[in-house]
C-alpha cells in the first residue's frame, strides 16, 4: 500500500513540484496551504509523513508541528515523522525543530534525489534497498 504524505506549504510552485515528484515515486501526496488546513485534513484522513514549510501565515512550521502532535495525542492516533523545508536560515527555528526531534530539516532549494532519500529514511524505507 502506498504511503500517504501530507504537504503543508503556502507556495503553489513548491507544492505542485513536490506533489509531482512524490506521485512519480509511488506516494500519495495531499496538499494543504496552512497548519489549520492540515488539522482539518487530519480529522478525515491518516498520513505516514508530514512535509511542511517553516514560514507560513497564521501558524509557522513549529507551531503546526506542535498543534498536529497535540491533536494526534488527544485523538490517540499514531504520531508521524515530520520533514521541515525552508528557504530561510533561522537558527532559533532550526533549534526548535531539533528540540522537537523532527526527522529532517532541509533548506530550499534542494536536490530531488536528496529529498527522496530523506523521505524514504523518514518512512523507514531506506533499509529496504540494502
Amino acid at each position: 500500500m502506498s504511503k500517504k504524505i501530507l504537504i503543508i506549504d503556502d507556495e503553489t510552485m513548491i507544492t505542485k513540484s513536490l506533489k509531482k515528484l512524490l506521485t512519480k515515486e509511488g506516494y500519495l501526496p495531499t496538499i494543504v496551504s496552512s497548519g489549520n488546513e492540515a488539522l482539518d485534513q487530519l480529522k478525515t484522513d491518516n498520513f505516514d509523513l508530514l512535509v511542511l514549510d517553516m514560514r507560513m501565515p497564521q501558524m509557522d512550521g513549529i507551531e503546526t508541528i506542535r498543534a498536529i502532535r497535540q491533536y494526534l495525542a488527544i485523538e490517540q492516533k499514531d504520531p508521524m515523522p515530520e520533514i521541515v523545508i525552508t528557504g530561510y536560515a533561522d537558527e532559533n527555528k532550526y533549534k526548535c525543530a531539533v528540540d522537537l526531534k523532527v526527522a529532517a530539516y532541509i533548506y530550499k532549494p534542494f536536490d530531488t534525489k536528496d529529498f527522496m532519500a530523506t523521505v524514504k529514511k523518514a518512512l523507514g524505507e531506506d533499509n529496504a534497498a540494502k
